[in-house]
């Protein structure tokens, strides 16, 4: 497989980016990254002219694939034609919320920034706002975007902050607790449940392999908030309108939070963030509340449209069902050939999201961050990664990060891809 321009542009990356790339998980291959030229339906190409079939669709905000539907396409030129941003209110913000606001069952009121991280970030600001409390509890190995207040390692016991430029009084704050562990976060509300503003989870952990909750987890979290007035936030910037359809994961496991943070899906692939929940929670953001939240991009109309026109298209079309068939039949597939060639791995994932994680013998299936940290990280990035990018398939650059199945996808793209991975493995 050639791949001259890409170390050329590797090369040429390395003296004006830091590590040549713009966010860190780019560099995890070794010794570089392909470089992409353009995206072909579910497919790429690279910068050297090879075509992968494509399992990370941007890290997850790509529910349609790369070709969008003619009239998602139209909807979106015709926004970015009638000029780029306004600084000003746009009828198309309104629409795109009102269309959240339907059909997701916490949100009944929704603020839109630019990113997954801003979301998380404000979401954070907002419940310590409303409670006037200072305390979040965490999930080890839950990812809420790169914000001090979450990039924090270790215990509830010995917080500390797993980024160099945190103070470490930012991760004072941070409560981290294994996910699926009733009795931690049952000792951290003991210990500070009066300054605990909230409880802030992705509802499947989606940057450590795909760890589902266990029976009754959800309940737990919803039942300890509400008896010590904290909030429940539920992070939905991965699952978000991908799992459990235009409901989002929590309508799916039947839990109401008090708060959602969206990214990915709901900006269409264009860059966005969202925080929704309760009117009088979200109502104290500025203007209408003390919580001051502002951004020159906010409500992007450009954004806004892709938003809204990937939203009803799905709504419209079998958009769901196709990409959660191939999803099963993705999982089904692997898990036959994980149980012929490697039986102590673990098939996970659920609706379009599917992951291969090289758990160890004698571990089982991982209830938690940590367990996924313990399996083979390394074969997975040195030796397999690099097999089925041989083999023409493009997964996600770690163990880490899920896959995802999008509308382009086709049932010889999973056939190949199964056939890869009995190849691979």
């Amino acid at each position: 497989m050639n791949d001259d321009h890409s170390r050329e542009l590797y090369d040429r990356a390395l003296s004006v980016l830091p590590g040549g790339v713009n966010s860190a998980v780019r560099a995890a291959i070794e010794p570089y990254p392909f470089f992409v030229r353009k995206g072909d339906g579910g497919h790429i190409i690279d910068a050297d002219g090879n075509r992968y079939v494509d399992w990370v669709m941007g890290l997850g905000p790509l529910l349609l694939g790369h070709d969008l539907p003619e009239s998602v396409r139209a909807g979106i030129q015709q926004k970015a034609s009638e000029g780029p941003m306004y600084g000003a209110p746009a009828e198309v913000e309104v629409d795109l919320a009102e269309f959240v606001v339907r059909h997701v069952p916490s949100v009944e009121k929704i603020r839109f920034v630019n990113s997954g991280t801003e979301a998380t970030t404000s979401a954070v600001r907002l419940a310590r706002g409303y409670t006037g409390r200072n305390k979040i509890v965490v999930m080890q190995g839950g990812y809420h975007g790169a914000q001090e207040s979450t990039l924090v390692e270790g215990d509830h016991e010995n917080p500390k902050p797993s980024s160099a430029g945190i103070p470490s009084s930012f991760a004072e704050h941070t409560l981290p607790v294994p996910f699926n562990d009733e009795d931690a976060v049952r000792e951290v509300f003991e210990e500070h449940g009066d300054d605990i503003a909230a409880v802030l989870t992705e509802p499947i952990l989606g940057n450590h392999g795909i760890v589902h909750p266990e029976d009754g987890y959800h309940e737990f979290l919803r039942e300890i908030t509400d008896d010590h007035g904290a909030l429940l936030i539920f992070d939905e910037v991965i699952t978000g309108f991908r799992v459990g359809g235009l409901g989002c994961a929590q309508s799916e496991f039947g839990i109401t939070p008090d708060l959602t943070t969206f990214g990915k899906i709901v900006g269409g692939g264009f860059p966005v963030g969202a925080i929704g929940g309760r009117a009088e929670i979200v109502e104290q953001f500025a203007p209408s509340g003390p919580v001051f939240q502002a951004g020159t991009f906010s409500g992007h109309p450009v954004t806004m449209a892709a938003g809204l026109e990937t939203l009803q298209f799905a709504a419209e079309n079998d958009v769901y069902d196709h990409v959660n068939e191939l999803g099963d039949r993705l999982r089904s597939g692997l898990e036959d050939v994980v149980a012929d060639q490697a039986p102590s791995y673990t098939v996970a994932g659920t609706d379009s999201m599917f992951k291969v994680i090289f758990t160890r013998e004698g571990t089982g299936v991982p209830a938690n961050a940590a367990d996924v940290k313990n399996a083979e990280t390394d074969r997975w990035r040195r030796i397999f990664w690099g097999q089925m990018r041989d083999r023409d398939v493009f997964l996600s650059q770690n163990q880490f990060e899920c896959q995802f199945v999008s509308y382009a996808h086709t049932d010889e793209d999973v056939e190949a891809t199964l056939e890869a991975y009995k190849e691979a493995l």
